[in-house]
């Protein structure tokens, strides 16, 4: 029997990404909100700790407990956020944004489908539908696989075999460095060390880190203008349904590729939610994630409440104008 309830953490996607293709609900908080004391960090800037469960109550329940500020996470903030809504199908009023680069090219054909759907599904329950460009979006993926490997090559040093961890000894310091990290780190585990390593090494700082920090600046302007317009903008969580275990393994580019909808929010800080609406044509979950301004991820579980509630009813005729963001 599987667990009613559930902790991860998300980096780049990966509690929204596994609620995804599971079918269950996920949420990624405001970044600061949920203690990481006790976690080991890969990338410090980005990670966040948050609740998994089969429904949206069940998840909101666990989020309002982990949340808080902890003095033990430097990262932690002590601003408070407004309590969790109850349960309600009634969107009037809210206005919600689709964006527009991440449903787009590169996405399955039966995703967009649903993802109609649950666009068609807001509308009922009183939401306003609107286009929002997030114009820097597309470079997210880049940014991120700069941005993460960095911090992780940096904070995965310590991790050496010397001090603490996995120690393979040899003849020489070396040779015992070597061996350990060959023998205690997975190919894409010493991919991505090397990716940000390389990344912060003198000569290639500012042409590689410093570049995609800027772009991290500029998708959290995009955020910040957008959420003039809206209350909570929304996306297919996923490209794809899941696939096969190993099947993307050879090809990293492929596999980073998955991850294009969720980085955007990783970068920004803002809290999202993953909520199944349905499966694909091969029977496989899918899912649309919900992001919010930063502090108000009591806005995910509204409207994930509204869909949660009432089954999805296509009607094509999700009204939905441009908004330039």
């Amino acid at each position: 029997r599987f667990a009613p309830l559930s902790v991860g953490t998300d980096t780049g996607g990966s509690i929204r990404q596994p609620a995804a293709f599971t079918g269950i609900v996920g949420t990624k908080p405001t970044y600061g909100t949920v203690s990481r004391f006790g976690l080991v960090a890969f990338a410090s800037s980005l990670d966040q700790a948050g609740p998994f469960a089969r429904t949206v109550a069940d998840t909101a329940a666990l989020h309002d407990l982990m949340r808080g500020h902890d003095p033990r996470d430097s990262t932690s903030i002590k601003q408070a956020a407004p309590a969790f809504p109850s349960a309600t199908q009634d969107l009037s009023g809210v206005t919600i944004g689709v964006i527009s680069e991440l449903a787009t090219d590169g996405f399955q054909t039966d995703v967009i489908t649903r993802f109609a759907s649950a666009c068609d599904s807001l509308t009922q329950r009183g939401a306003t539908l609107v286009d929002v460009s997030l114009s820097h979006a597309p470079y997210g993926l880049a940014a991120y696989y700069l941005i993460a490997p960095s911090e992780a090559s940096s904070n995965l040093a310590r991790f050496d075999g010397v001090r603490y961890g996995l120690r393979v000894d040899a003849d020489t310091a070396e040779e015992m460095n070597a061996l350990t990290r060959s023998q205690g780190f997975g190919a894409e585990v010493k991919r991505r060390i090397m990716i940000g390593t390389h990344a912060l090494s003198s000569g290639y700082y500012d042409a590689y880190y410093l570049q995609a920090s800027k772009v991290r600046t500029l998708i959290a302007r995009d955020f910040a203008d957008a959420f003039t317009r809206v209350d909570a903008l929304i996306s297919p969580t996923t490209p794809s349904t899941a696939f096969r275990f190993g099947e993307k393994t050879a090809d990293p580019i492929a596999m980073y590729l998955s991850d294009v909808a969720t980085v955007p929010a990783s970068l920004a800080g803002i809290p999202a939610l993953s909520l199944p609406i349905g499966v694909g044509d091969d029977g496989m979950p899918i899912g649309l994630q919900i992001m919010a301004p930063l502090l108000r991820d009591d806005v995910l579980y509204r409207v994930a409440y509204a869909i949660e509630q009432a089954p999805l009813i296509p009607t094509g005729k999700n009204a939905v104008t441009e908004v330039n963001a």
